[in-house]
């Protein structure tokens, strides 16, 4: 009896959420640490972020919905979703496959899936050029709007910093309860700059659905399992994990990174990386070099 009870009120629940659409609140979000498929992901603020991997395409059946960083999800918009950077987040997107790019907005978690670095909605993956399967991809973060979106949106650590008292308080008139004092915050995506205080409505610029054509860059999928300062601990790694050290130039300093591979498809690349996982190596990932 109380299953079936149960099972009238979900139906009841999903008939309200059908009936009502999903009003968006766009706000910055880090999160917390959360576990997908069998791996536990650390999302984290990066304003530098680039990286290969593979792209995936949001399924067609996706429920319309709001993203973890309160937009309304559209499959027309050009966005994406990515396991760990800070929401929202705005990235350029390079198909290494066919030399397209494209810049989108990246609003939610996933994908879900280990192994792959984005997803993209099915606009922005057409934009790009991208079949049904994974493609290869390199993501570079746009450093100057991204910024903005954590100086302006409710939840921001700058605008939290901003937000406490320094020297003196003075008197300000306060709204009606119920009511919210007016102001629209316009985040140029190419600039990252702002416009009115961030109180009342928020509207986020959306992409023109568009790309540009560069040249291809292909190249071979590998599963890399971390990276070091010290040669001494990488070499560690190789050993460990069956694979090779590389010299990696990170920032000021020398970094050296541990890759197996190179591998000629995704199966084996994925059938790589579940080895890689099953010892221990819990950073291992995709990449493609």
């Amino acid at each position: 009896m109380s299953g079936a009870l149960g099972a009238s009120a979900l139906g009841l629940v999903s008939c309200r959420q059908a009936s009502s659409p999903p009003t968006a609140h766009p706000h910055y979000v880090v999160g917390a640490a959360y576990q997908a498929d069998g791996l536990w992901r650390y999302p984290r603020e990066e304003f530098s972020y680039r990286e290969t991997g593979l792209a995936l395409v949001d399924a067609d059946a996706r429920p319309v919905g709001t993203t973890a960083d309160g937009e309304v999800y559209d499959p027309q918009a050009m966005a994406g979703s990515h396991p760990t950077l800070q929401l929202p987040v705005d990235v350029t997107v390079r198909n290494l496959e066919n030399g397209r790019e494209i810049d989108v907005r990246l609003d939610d978690r996933g994908p879900a899936r280990r192994g792959r670095l984005i997803s993209l909605t099915p606009r922005a993956a057409a934009a790009l050029g991208m079949g049904a399967g994974p493609a290869r991809v390199e993501v570079e973060e746009i450093e100057a709007s991204s910024r903005g979106y954590a100086e302006t949106l409710p939840g921001g650590p700058m605008l939290a910093l901003q937000a406490a008292p320094v020297a003196t308080v003075t008197r300000q008139e306060l709204p009606p309860p119920g009511t919210s004092a007016p102001g629209v915050v316009r985040v140029d995506p190419r600039t990252g700059a702002s416009g009115a205080a961030v109180t009342g409505e928020i509207a986020l610029p959306r992409f023109p659905v568009s790309y540009r054509q560069g040249f291809p860059r292909p190249g071979g999928l590998w599963v890399e399992t971390g990276r070091f300062t010290q040669r001494r601990y990488a070499s560690m790694e190789a050993i460990r994990a069956g694979g090779t050290v590389w010299p990696s130039p990170v920032g000021s300093g020398p970094a050296w990174t541990v890759r197996v591979g190179p591998f000629n498809g995704v199966d084996e690349a994925d059938a790589a990386l579940d080895r890689a996982l099953a010892i221990g190596l819990t950073g291992a990932h995709i990449v493609v070099e």
